[in-house]
């Protein structure tokens, strides 16, 4: 099974070094949270650079919220990342839950479902060199994996998982291992439904933090303050693993379910975090 890593949100000039660090280790894929309102960099253009400064790991969206932005100038920019990193995007996408970032983009919140379903059916097939419509010619460049870059959704309900089976070609669960199961098991039974050819790839995401006690501490309060507007802060914190033993169990836990990769997501921004990691593995 791959284990990959997500990228803190602190410090954007920290980035170069992690996917430096973790370009040269065991991990297949540096992950990237994707908001508006809020002080973390925008992830096509970070994972942009990081693809540039690195040779073989896969830089993943986790999740982009595409509602919040124009089809068109989206398809072009994941076509041209992909075709320029030789394949290594996985876009990771999601509706958002946030009524600011939806407020700042003019993008009503109660159509955000409706709307990425829309942009999929016109990405995929404008990543199929199709024309735009309505008179308006192809948007490329062409991605370089044909019909365009692997794609994932995140959710929860079955609307959002559904969406595996109909646009996509995985799932991304941020659920601990006590209850992700029932999500891969909805994933894979709408990927049956919809007639599709082998399996969804299921990606699992779980928070560390693994280091001195002011590296967990960093990692504490950068989590509290992203998820303070879910009221779920506390819990959030709460599941964050900090030992060895707890990260080495729930990646096992993960392949007992049968997923196919593991996100270590990363709050706290000590990059010698990559290399603590990489020796538990």
């Amino acid at each position: 099974m791959n284990v990959g890593l997500g990228l803190p949100i602190g410090d954007p000039a920290t980035l170069l070094t992690w996917a430096q660090r973790a370009d040269a280790g065991p991990f297949s894929t540096l992950g990237l949270l994707d908001r508006l309102v809020y002080h973390n960099p925008e992830p096509l253009v970070a994972l942009a650079v990081l693809a540039g400064a690195t040779s073989r790991i896969r830089v993943q969206t986790e999740v982009l919220l595409a509602p919040l932005r124009d089809t068109a100038l989206l398809a072009k920019q994941a076509a041209t990342l992909d075709r320029m990193t030789g394949g290594r995007l996985v876009l990771g996408l999601g509706i958002g839950g946030r009524d600011d970032d939806h407020q700042a983009t003019g993008i009503d919140k109660r159509t955000r479902g409706r709307r990425l379903d829309e942009q999929m059916a016109v990405m995929r097939r404008l990543w199929s060199g199709e024309p735009y419509g309505d008179g308006v010619g192809p948007v490329g460049p062409a991605p370089a994996r044909p019909g365009g870059p692997e794609v994932l959704f995140g959710g929860f309900k079955p609307a959002a998982i559904e969406r595996v089976a109909r646009w996509g070609d995985g799932f991304l669960a941020a659920a601990a291992p006590s209850w992700a199961g029932g999500l891969f098991d909805t994933a894979r039974r709408f990927w049956r439904e919809y007639d599709r050819d082998g399996e969804p790839r299921i990606v699992a995401q779980v928070n560390v933090a693994l280091g001195p006690a002011e590296v967990i501490a960093d990692a504490q309060a950068n989590m509290h303050a992203y998820y303070t507007f879910t009221g779920m802060a506390d819990r959030m914190v709460d599941g964050l693993l900090t030992t060895p033993a707890a990260i080495r169990e729930a990646i096992a836990a993960f392949a007992d379910l049968g997923a196919d990769e593991v996100m270590l997501y990363c709050y706290g921004q000590d990059p010698s975090q990559v290399d603590r990691l990489a020796d538990i593995l």
